[in-house]
């Protein structure tokens, strides 16, 4: 039996009957017109869903983005995906989801068939793409150090989980430092005093939420010794693209060195089509985490694609239905905000790792290289330019190094 903070709001609840449609229909626009990263993406639910619809109280909406930030995945895509829930039950998550995503998956699929066949290894554009990438990931972990790691202590845990990220590069290190930093938190922070929280209306069936959670974990885990009988084929392309979804805190930015790490070294995905594709992905409307679709069409054709954003997504989608129904006792709990102070310190270490190798130690070579990514960081923390023109600027900026 539903408690009261379990139960929707009668308005909304009302029209489900015949919501799913309309689910589709709202998110694929969304998914048409949203430019500008997970940002941006929350401002167009809010004006879409909440001021125009209705279909959930501001409130309701804060806390659910405050659930969606704390959750590794894509954030805007995992607050669309709660908002389908609560609109239209789980299948109406599956269309939100599907009409935020497909646009842009679409898009880059084809833009990956219509790559083939071109060298574009050498372009100088690919190398200023390159240091594009050193200036948005260095971007991304200053702002989430300034959020998550704000004292010492969460400090010392980015600093050995980038140590150890970088001495120890096995399928279980950063599962095991996540889990590791995650304990250290509940020490650390057990003294710390509970923040007053809003209660988000939500109507999943706690014992449905517990397994969406168990097949979570239990992937997590499975999926990296299941590979060892599979090593190629689409056994090896979920599990590398479901552990990359699963351990991103962020946003779609924060995925680009732990994609990179899982194709180009395997041999999948050459570095020059990996950059291209992510210049193509600043480009298309919609969650950044589509990227992987791109990569999967390059690695497996329209099946990779498939299974590529399928694993991307599917813990977002797990994570979301299994946090939903606990959220409001959990938020409550001192063990749980230490575990995630911890955790998302850990997070910050991770990507710090994956910034200095691959991304530095093959972008940045000559003086030059590192001038051209500080310029493109100006850009993007203090002039606060969009990242497609940040993308343009460092393709521009490559192929001028190539001349000179």
């Amino acid at each position: 039996m539903q408690t009261d903070e379990q139960r929707v709001p009668e308005d909304i609840q009302k029209g489900r009957a015949g919501a799913l449609l309309e689910v589709l229909l709202v998110s694929a626009k969304l998914g048409l017109t949203s430019f500008g990263g997970p940002i941006a993406h929350l401002g167009y639910f809010h004006n879409e869903y909440i001021r125009r619809r209705k279909w959930m109280d501001e409130r309701s909406y804060a806390d659910l983005v405050a659930l969606c930030q704390f959750l590794p995945g894509p954030a805007s895509s995992q607050v669309g995906i709660g908002i389908g829930v609560v609109r239209a039950g789980l299948l109406g998550g599956v269309v939100a989801w599907l009409g935020f995503t497909l646009p842009s998956v679409i898009a880059l699929v084809a833009f990956a068939f219509l790559l083939q066949g071109y060298d574009i290894g050498s372009a100088g554009w690919i190398h200023g793409l390159k240091i594009v990438a050193v200036a948005v990931v260095a971007h991304a972990i200053l702002g989430m150090g300034q959020k998550l790691t704000p004292d010492r202590e969460r400090v010392t845990i980015a600093v050995i989980g980038a140590a150890v990220t970088l001495s120890w590069q096995t399928a279980y290190s950063q599962v095991l430092t996540i889990a590791a930093a995650g304990i250290v938190g509940v020490w650390l922070y057990r003294k710390k005093t509970a923040e007053g929280t809003a209660n988000l209306h939500v109507s999943i069936s706690r014992t449905f939420a517990i397994l969406c959670l168990l097949l979570f974990f239990g992937l997590l885990v499975a999926l990296p010794l299941l590979r060892g009988t599979a090593e190629t084929g689409g056994l090896a392309i979920f599990d590398s693209f479901y552990r990359s979804g699963s351990l991103v805190f962020g946003g779609g930015h924060v995925v680009l060195p732990l994609l990179e790490r899982e194709v180009v070294p395997t041999g999948w995905v050459s570095q020059a089509d990996f950059l291209a594709g992510y210049g193509a992905t600043q480009a298309v409307p919609g969650p950044l985490f589509t990227f992987a679709s791109y990569l999967g069409a390059l690695t497996g054709g329209v099946t990779g694609a498939i299974v590529a954003t399928s694993a991307i997504f599917l813990p977002a989608f797990l994570l979301v239905v299994g946090a939903l129904p606990f959220w409001n006792s959990l938020r409550k709990n001192l063990k749980i905000q230490g575990a995630l102070a911890g955790i998302n310190a850990a997070v910050v270490g991770l990507l710090l790792a994956a910034l200095y190798d691959p991304l530095w130690t093959s972008a940045i070579v000559e003086p030059m290289d590192f001038a051209l990514a500080a310029i493109l960081f100006i850009m993007l923390v203090f002039w606060k330019l969009p990242p497609w023109v940040v993308v343009v600027a460092g393709s521009a900026g490559g192929m001028l190094l190539g001349v000179y």
